[in-house]
């Protein structure tokens, strides 16, 4: 039914069913407010979701197609998923959800986040027919919960542990952050990131900290010359800040330094636009004068006495402080990143002070050598032999802004990758092989089950041969023939179940002998997240779609002017596709219980 609006509400009178008079039932929603309900309205979030995993699903694998987005000022050029989900800026309430669990798949593990948008939308695809046939969503979500959780728990029961100190620990550390980098720009660089990577986040390991991860490693991008040119600096680097006159004069060398790390300004500063100074004397003005430069003096004395050699600062230092310290034998630099600093302090063992009242040889950090490099067209100042061997930077050298720009997303995933693997100790086989698996039990499992949940299971197995059939439809192979052998292969024999695709040969291969590992985390994690979005999907039983002007004049101009059309012309283009098989439009075929509301901007 279509009703119109009175100014910014609408009414409805309901009929008593007992007939005893009007019982007046009254909704109160915005102008221009859209509503629907019922079966149309879950297939409509269902096609979205379908929609969404279309749009990265040529992302997947090392054959995967990089997508490149212009969002109006920048270009991006990636495959990750979570990266392109992120740029897309998708619109559709219910499609949000994907974008969610691609989010979450990148903050808890790293990788995976295309595969866990396929696997959502996958198993949305195959409960569309029992929704369409009227299956109760709640008798869907129990059963495909139940699923989610037996496919996780495989997972951890097929998972392989390792020892992480012995030398086959190592090799598995190397091998899982190869198969991170396989699908992405710098996949023939393997070789050089790997070790990279690996000593970056065990030195964390070592000490503990691997939850600061993201604070202790750092990546820094010098575009110009080969990616083969990128290295590991087991310190700290940051680019040269900012400089004054006198810069070139400073001592660029040390050994053994001790280091002051301020977040002090260091600069003469000017009076106060608004300051007002009453003097009696002009000499009296010749003595503030000198007390303004008493006191940045003294500041100065205050760092050379603490017996520094390195001043570093989150504040600017300034030209006269700069002189100074070159006429002195030292070395500063101001304007400093945050994070730079606290990396610096991490490293050092030194502590960040927020006066120069007080220093003491207790609060200066020291490390092996510092120096200045010239790498690119950049300077950088580098730490190196830090008595905390904590923090790692890997400098990227690259042709283009978004060759680099996507060389540190793979390298992030990789390092977050390494650090699951440090903390999980186990690993399964990619390529599609545990999917698979864990497909073939879900098979056998459903058989066991009487009633509806039978089918829903065994649909929820289906969805999990997304994976192996999209690396080899992204690759360009005949997926119906590779999927007969691998279903074959883990059904008939008994060391089949690490048997996924080979994307250099178009067979199948064991993935776990070819070294294509990744951590077992990463599937649990891809499975549940799946499985919970399928669900949130599936227990939405009304939409409604706010106009986003809360002011009727300008709603009501937006909408009749011929502007953007609101979303609720969108829901209901998707409700009027949903219906039309059934002969008509929504106004007139919606079912039992499901009525469409329209502001007064109707179409």
């Amino acid at each position: 039914h279509r009703f119109n609006s009175i100014q910014h509400y609408q009414a409805i009178s309901k009929m008593n069913p007992g007939g005893l008079g009007m019982r007046p039932g009254i909704i109160l929603l915005r102008e221009g407010t859209d509503t629907s309900q019922g079966k149309p309205q879950l297939i409509s979030n269902i096609n979205a979701c379908q929609a969404v995993s279309d749009a990265v699903r040529t992302t997947l694998g090392p054959r995967g197609m990089d997508k490149l987005v212009f969002d109006g000022r920048n270009v991006t050029i990636s495959n990750d998923g979570a990266t392109i989900m992120k740029l897309l800026e998708i619109a559709h309430p219910a499609a949000k959800t994907l974008v969610d669990i691609s989010l979450s798949q990148d903050a808890e593990v790293g990788d995976g986040t295309t595969s866990v948008v396929l696997l959502a939308g996958e198993i949305l695809k195959q409960l569309k027919p029992f929704v369409e046939e009227g299956v109760h969503p709640q008798t869907i979500m129990r059963n495909v919960r139940s699923a989610g959780k037996l496919a996780v728990k495989k997972v951890q029961d097929l998972a392989v542990p390792f020892d992480m100190k012995s030398q086959e620990g190592n090799e598995m550390l190397l091998k899982c952050a190869s198969t991170a980098l396989n699908s992405k720009l710098i996949a023939s660089h393997q070789d050089l990131f790997s070790p990279m990577i690996v000593t970056a986040v065990k030195a964390l390991y070592d000490a503990n900290a691997l939850d600061d991860i993201m604070d202790l490693v750092a990546i820094k991008q010098v575009p110009g010359g080969d990616v083969r040119q990128s290295f590991l600096v087991q310190g700290v680097a940051f680019k040269k800040t900012f400089s004054y006159a006198g810069f070139e004069q400073m001592t660029k060398k040390f050994t053994n330094p001790k280091i002051l790390l301020l977040n002090v300004e260091l600069e003469l500063k000017s009076e106060k636009e608004n300051a007002e100074v009453r003097i009696t004397d002009p000499d009296q003005y010749q003595s503030i004068v000198d007390a303004e430069w008493q006191v940045i003096y003294d500041k100065l004395d205050a760092c050379v006495k603490s017996g520094a050699n390195i001043v570093l600062s989150k504040l600017p230092i300034g030209d006269l402080a700069t002189q100074y310290f070159a006429d002195r034998g030292l070395f500063c630099a101001g304007r400093v990143e945050d994070g730079d600093l606290k990396r610096v302090a991490k490293a050092t063992g030194g502590a960040v002070q927020t006066t120069t009242n007080g220093l003491y040889e207790g609060i200066l950090g020291t490390c092996g050598l510092f120096e200045e490099k010239r790498m690119g067209e950049e300077r950088f100042n580098v730490f190196t032999e830090c008595p905390m061997a904590l923090t790692s930077t890997l400098v990227l050298r690259g042709g283009s802004e978004q060759f680099i720009a996507e060389s540190e997303r793979s390298i992030h995933d990789a390092l977050m990758v390494v650090k699951r693997c440090l903390q999980t100790q186990a690993v399964v086989a990619g390529g599609g092989a545990v999917e698979l698996e864990v497909s073939t039990y879900l098979r056998e499992h459903a058989l066991t089950i009487e009633g509806k949940g039978q089918l829903i299971v065994g649909a929820y197995a289906k969805a999990l041969e997304i994976v192996p059939r999209q690396l080899c439809d992204n690759a360009g192979f005949d997926s119906t023939d590779i999927l007969s052998a691998l279903r074959r292969k883990h059904t008939q024999d008994a060391d089949g179940k690490w048997y996924g695709v080979d994307i250099a040969n178009g067979s199948i291969c064991d993935t776990f002998e070819e070294g294509v590992w990744e951590p077992s985390d990463n599937k649990c994690n891809s499975f549940a997240a799946a499985t919970e979005a399928a669900c949130v999907i599936l227990s939405i039983d009304e939409t409604i779609i706010s106009p986003a002007s809360q002011d009727p004049g300008a709603q009501a101009t937006g909408m009749m002017g011929g502007g953007q059309a609101p979303m609720g012309n969108m829901m209901g283009e998707a409700l009027d596709q949903v219906n039309a098989h059934k002969g008509g439009s929504r106004s007139g075929n919606l079912g039992n219980g499901v009525r469409y509301m329209k502001g007064r901007g109707g179409a």
